[in-house]
């Protein structure tokens, strides 16, 4: 490349020389020779190419390189010979790769590995048929656990794969909880894994052992870090006070209870800084719904708000249809949950334009999207109540009413709480999942078929005990992971200290959840998917951290 360039630096100097200035030519040319350029392949043929028939002045440095060649036993036909063989080598080459390259990536690798995967086949012949239909990345998973177990044993990985089938063979189905450990996936990442590492021999290291003794007794670990911690920082703050201080024994006291306080602020901070860092997340196994969401997850898109203004009616209805869009799938169904805003009276004189209005884009979505007479929106809206505490008519316990007068009418308990209901409800009693999301609240492309299927998945699912009345297995409700997006406008100073990656919106801080992480339970901030039945029964565990909603501000 770079005698090329040299030689359209000279050629181009000499043209331009015999056009403004002939007579400086062979001063050009005694230039060219004084700086001894290498006389290569690219050079000549590039030097030759640019002069060659552009007139007889320019004879004069063609004939100047061909006695440099000559005395070095070479001529100028044979080195442009050579470099035109060899760029036309080089274009072939780059080609093939180029196909190449085209060629693997038109490749579906995913099917190309798991065809040859031994260990994939063996896994696929899974008692309760539920492998086959999980997505590669819950898959791909379980492959990489059975290749650790298989480097810390004896066993093959073939031979450790085996083992968990085996183990998920011999178990008998005798109640909902036993259902699950039918699956292989209970004994490869959840609590039968225990068993295949022992059948295996799996040997483990002092620091895996270390690991796995902490996990046994996190509750206890986390507990007394946070009370060393505190009693650590408190005593230094109490010396320092104490021992520069000239304080008496009441203003002694009450130091020591600020700095208690301030201590153990400072030691849960710190404590769950570290199990951030040491415990890491535990990814939950998902089921493949790309090709459609079966009849038995049917799910509704629910958003809880009020009827504030025709603007913002407007804008609820469309994002409701951009919602829908995004996730265009069968057994979907989307809807608006509304109230009227509070008020001194019962009725306001906008209230039927309200509702006339929000009744008249929940029909309009439906006559443009829905086919053989199925509705596919619905607006339920509940009428204001007395509120003895708030002295004001208003929506019964605001967004946990009315979602709990939605799963009443989902489990055919009645529709009495809702004054208007547009849409043909009674599908909606085959309703399994409902996510519910706040009206600045986004869903991705394909984020409804990924919630719902890591849901449906058998480990997932929730195992509730009538003896205990809780959720034993299982959750009964996934959180995502919920962003700030860009603003459209300009951020005030509070939406930038809150939405920034260094804000503190916890909606944007949730990616590692520690009490999820270390006790597999949560806190749930109102945007997710629940089980209608489980959500109606008291207790329910959840897991807070599936990163498909986006916040929109």
């Amino acid at each position: 490349m770079i005698d090329h360039n040299l030689a359209d630096y000279w050629a181009d100097k000499m043209l331009n020389t015999v056009k403004d200035e002939p007579g400086n030519l062979i001063l050009t040319i005694a230039d060219m020779a004084l700086s001894k350029p290498v006389l290569s392949s690219p050079f000549v043929a590039g030097f030759t190419r640019k002069l060659q028939g552009k007139g007889p002045a320019l004879a004069l440095p063609l004939s100047w390189m061909e006695q440099q060649l000559s005395a070095l036993g070479i001529n100028s036909n044979d080195l442009v010979w050579q470099e035109n063989q060899k760029q036309a080598a080089d274009q072939v080459s780059v080609s093939n790769c180029i196909g190449t390259l085209r060629f693997l990536g038109a490749i579906n690798w995913r099917e190309f590995v798991e065809s040859l995967s031994d260990v994939e086949k063996i896994l696929r012949k899974d008692k309760s048929g539920t492998y086959p239909i999980m997505d590669f990345e819950t898959r791909d998973r379980y492959r990489h656990v059975v290749e650790a177990i298989s480097k810390s044993s004896n066993f093959s990985e073939s031979e450790v794969a085996q083992i968990a089938i085996d183990l998920a063979e011999e178990q008998i189905v005798t109640d909902a909880n036993s259902v699950r450990k039918n699956h292989v996936g209970f004994f490869l990442v959840d609590k039968g894994l225990k068993l295949t590492e022992k059948s295996a021999r799996r040997r483990f290291t002092f620091f895996q052992k270390v690991r796995r003794w902490a996990t046994g007794i996190a509750v206890f670990i986390y507990l007394s870090s946070i009370f060393l911690l505190t009693l650590v920082v408190a005593a230094g703050m109490c010396f320092i006070a104490f021992h520069f201080g000239d304080l008496g024994w009441k203003l002694f006291i009450l130091v020591f209870v600020l700095s208690i306080s301030g201590a153990a602020h400072l030691a849960v901070s710190m404590v769950n800084w570290l199990a951030t860092i040491w415990v890491n997340p535990k990814f939950l196994p998902r089921m493949d719904y790309s090709e459609g969401i079966p009849d038995d997850c049917r799910t509704l898109v629910v958003v809880p708000t009020m009827l504030t203004g025709k603007t913002y009616i407007d804008e609820l209805v469309e994002g409701l249809e951009i919602r829908f869009l995004a996730n265009r799938e069968a057994n979907l169904y989307f809807g608006l949950l509304t109230d009227f805003l509070d008020a001194n009276t019962n009725d306001m004189p906008e209230d039927d334009e309200l509702l006339q209005a929000v009744t008249n884009g929940i029909i309009a979505l439906n006559l443009k999207y829905s086919q053989n007479n199925t509705t596919i929106f619905f607006l339920f809206h509940r009428p204001r109540t007395w509120n003895c505490k708030e002295q004001k008519w208003m929506g019964y316990e605001r967004k946990r009413g009315k979602l709990a007068a939605l799963n009443a009418l989902i489990l055919d308990r009645g529709r009495d709480e809702f004054s208007k209901i547009v849409g043909n409800y009674q599908i909606l009693h085959s309703v399994k999942y409902v996510i519910t999301l706040d009206s600045d609240t986004q869903m991705p492309r394909e984020a409804a078929w990924k919630f719902i299927a890591t849901m449906a998945h058998p480990l997932n699912r929730a195992i509730y005990s009538e003896e205990k009345k809780r959720v034993i297995e299982g959750y009964g409700i996934l959180q995502p992971r919920v962003a700030a997006s860009i603003p459209k406008d300009s951020s005030s100073m509070y939406l930038r200290i809150q939405g920034n990656v260094t804000g503190i919106d916890p909606y944007t801080r949730v990616s590692s959840d520690v009490y999820q992480d270390l006790f597999e339970e949560g806190s749930f901030i109102g945007k997710g998917i629940y089980d209608v039945v489980m959500f109606e029964r008291p207790c329910i565990r959840f897991y807070p951290k599936i990163e498909f909603l986006v916040m929109i501000y």
